[in-house]
């Protein structure tokens, strides 16, 4: 979809470089907006359970941001928002103001993520330490993402939501390769520590069953259903 043509503006409510490139694939332009909730407070003993709640927690956050911002201006059109949350921390952010006119329907996009490995539900490592052993795992090994996303048309109140679950498989990963990458420091900012993307890891990845997006955190067909869903 060219963004050009799309009758909304987009606000992308992450921290995450991979999901703003994936939006930015999709032809779309946006800004960005954050969900300030507490992910840990929030809890469900199954990760597509788990990750459905977190993206209808965010999804509350941003709303009642935009209520607030839409009582200050009066006169603002509703816009398109993008909410969701893993990966690195993005510095650039522009002011809401100016992308609180001019647009028609609001919809509301929520995303999150949680690794799977054996029975365990892996969200961002701890520490450095953690990250080791979550990699260590993965090699000559299996994980599965699990990933949510949450449309919603503040205009209408139609709500579309669904999760995405990819496989992957392992070659062995080198010690040293595991090393570089916890002291790079990245793989603390993602869930299960696992960034099939990254150049040092990307060798090592045996199969993926699914879609790569989708592992990095936004699941493009999944998405752009869902907006349509909801129009």
């Amino acid at each position: 979809m060219e963004a050009a043509c799309s009758p909304f503006k987009i606000i992308l409510g992450s921290s995450s470089i991979a999901r703003r490139k994936i939006l930015a694939e999709m032809g779309y332009e946006f800004t960005i907006m954050t969900a300030d909730i507490d992910e840990k407070s929030i809890r469900k003993d199954k990760p597509e359970e788990l990750v459905m709640a977190l993206a209808e927690a965010k999804a509350n956050a941003i709303t009642s941001k935009v209520q607030q911002i839409n009582s200050q201006e009066k006169d603002s059109e509703p816009i398109i928002l993008i909410a969701a949350d893993t990966a690195e921390a993005i510095s650039q952010k522009i002011p809401l103001g100016d992308y609180i006119k001019d647009a028609d329907p609001t919809l509301l996009i929520t995303s999150d993520q949680v690794v799977v490995y054996g029975d365990a539900v892996r969200e961002k490592p701890s520490s450095k330490e953690e990250a080791r052993e979550f990699l260590k795992g993965y090699s000559g090994g299996h994980a599965a993402t699990v990933g949510s996303v949450l449309v919603l048309n503040l205009k209408t109140g139609s709500r579309k939501g669904e999760w995405d679950r990819v496989e992957i498989f392992f070659h062995e990963i080198p010690d040293e390769i595991i090393e570089k990458m916890v002291e790079e420091g990245i793989v603390l900012n993602v869930a299960g520590g696992l960034i099939i993307e990254h150049p040092l890891i990307l060798p090592y990845v045996k199969q993926v069953v699914g879609t790569t997006d989708s592992v990095m955190g936004l699941p493009k067909a999944l998405t752009e259903k869902l907006i349509k869903e909801v129009l």
